[in-house]
C-alpha cells in the first residue's frame, strides 16, 4: 500500500493571511487523517510563512497516523525535530528564501552532512528521507549515508506529464528500482496531482509514501477536503473502505 500524506503547508498559509486562528490547523490535521489521510507533513521555514514551529508542537500530540517534517536542516530546524520526534524527517536542499523545494540533494558534494543527520536521527528513532532527483550516481550516495529512505523530486515528471507521459516517468521508474537494489524505501513529492499521480503510481507500485499538498488544498477549494482525500486514495489504488 502506498500512504498518502497530506502537506498542511497550504493551509497555513490561509490562516496567516489573516492572522488569527482560521482556519486551524490542528482541526485541518485532525480531520484529514479521519477523512483517510494516512500521515500529515509539514515544512516549516525559517521565516514562518506558512507552518510556524508552535504549529509543529501543537501538532505533535494529535496526529495519530504518520507525521513528516521535512525542511532544510538549519540548527533551528535539527533542534525542532529532536525535539518532537516526528515518524519521519525529510531532508530538503532548500534555501531558506525559496518560495518552494526546486531541487534535490547532492548526495556526494554533501555527503558529511547528511550522514551525520542520518546518524543523529536514528540514533533518535526517528526515520530519516533525502529529497533526490532521479541521477543513478547521486541515488548510490544518497544510499551510503544510511538513509532509510529517499523522497523522489517529482516536478520534472509532472512538468513534462501532459506532453508525454511515457518519456517523463522512465528516468523516475529507472531510479526508483535502484532505490529497491540498495534497499531504501521510496516517498515521492512535488507536483503530483489528480492528473498525474495514477500512472505515476502505476509505473512504480511499490511507493511507500506520496506527500501532496499544493495540488490537494487547491482541488479541495472545488471537492471538499474529505472527497478530495478520498480522490487520491483512488489514485494510488488504496481506496476507503
Amino acid at each position: 500500500m502506498t500512504n498518502l500524506s497530506v502537506n498542511i503547508n497550504k493551509v497555513a498559509t490561509i490562516r496567516n493571511a489573516r492572522g488569527g486562528n482560521m482556519p486551524d490547523i490542528v482541526k485541518v490535521a485532525i480531520d484529514c487523517e479521519a477523512f483517510g489521510a494516512q500521515g500529515i507533513t509539514v515544512h516549516p521555514r525559517p521565516d514562518e510563512r506558512h507552518i510556524r514551529y508552535s504549529d509543529v508542537y501543537a501538532l505533535k500530540p494529535v496526529v495519530k497516523t504518520e507525521f513528516n517534517i521535512e525542511g532544510y536542516p538549519t540548527k533551528e530546524f535539527i533542534d525542532l525535530v529532536l525535539k518532537v520526534k516526528p515518524t519521519q524527517v525529510t531532508l530538503v536542499p532548500d534555501a531558506p528564501d525559496a518560495i518552494t523545494s526546486n531541487a534535490g540533494w547532492d548526495a556526494k558534494t554533501n555527503f558529511d552532512l547528511l550522514s551525520e543527520l542520518v546518524d543523529q536521527f536514528t540514533e533518535k528513532g526517528i526515520r530519516t528521507s533525502i529529497f533526490i532527483g532521479t541521477d543513478l550516481k547521486n541515488m548510490e550516495w544518497a544510499a551510503k549515508t544510511g538513509t532509510d529512505r529517499v523522497e523522489l523530486y517529482t516536478e520534472p515528471y509532472a512538468a513534462q506529464y501532459a506532453e508525454n507521459r511515457e518519456k517523463a516517468v522512465a528516468p523516475f521508474v529507472e531510479a526508483a528500482k535502484l532505490v529497491k537494489e540498495l534497499g531504501m524505501g521510496l516517498n515521492a513529492g512535488h507536483d503530483l496531482s489528480l492528473e498525474n499521480l495514477r500512472y505515476f503510481h502505476e509505473q512504480i507500485p511499490w511507493l511507500e509514501e506520496v506527500s501532496i499538498g499544493h495540488a490537494l488544498i487547491c482541488d479541495a477549494l472545488y471537492f471538499g477536503l474529505k472527497e478530495t482525500i478520498t480522490l487520491y486514495r483512488k489514485q494510488l489504488g488504496n481506496n476507503l473502505k
